[in-house]
């Protein structure tokens, strides 16, 4: 093969959600090519959102009516599609539990990271912890993914 298109260079990549994703929140891959809030310890985290999003069904078909039967109009409906920042961009997350500059970091419940245990499994590792001072528990600091 002489030569191969080039896919991706850099992040973001874009992915549909299966639910609602919150800017900020890791993500995992899901069956269907969709993507959804990353699961504590999951093996299958493709980044950070950078953006919030619902997923295309969640869109009403019917629009919304006022207390007078008249149809209200969402100027500003949540996209049905997020970009998804990975290898080696730096954003900010929800810690959920206390982590020191240079901590290597997991996932954990609703989308968020805390420091890996020593012995952690490679495979479930997300990122660093490059905030020089530290986070706290339940804070949002930068983190630059894996």
């Amino acid at each position: 093969m002489p030569a191969i298109p080039q896919v991706t260079k850099t992040g973001p990549k874009t992915y549909t959600p299966a639910e609602l994703v919150l800017g900020g929140q890791l993500v995992e891959a899901r069956t269907g090519g969709v993507i959804g809030v990353a699961a504590a310890g999951s093996t299958k985290v493709l980044g950070v959102a950078l953006t919030d999003a619902i997923p295309p069904a969640s869109l009403a078909t019917t629009p919304a009516t006022d207390s007078y039967g008249r149809p209200v109009l969402n100027a500003a409906p949540l996209p049905t599609s997020t970009a998804v920042a990975y290898a080696g961009i730096e954003v900010p997350v929800t810690y959920s539990a206390a982590a020191a500059f240079g901590d290597r970091l997991v996932a954990t419940a609703g989308g968020k990271v805390a420091p890996a245990a020593a012995d952690a499994d490679a495979r479930t590792l997300v990122g660093v912890c490059t905030q020089v001072a530290g986070v706290a528990a339940n804070a949002t600091g930068l983190m630059r993914t894996l």
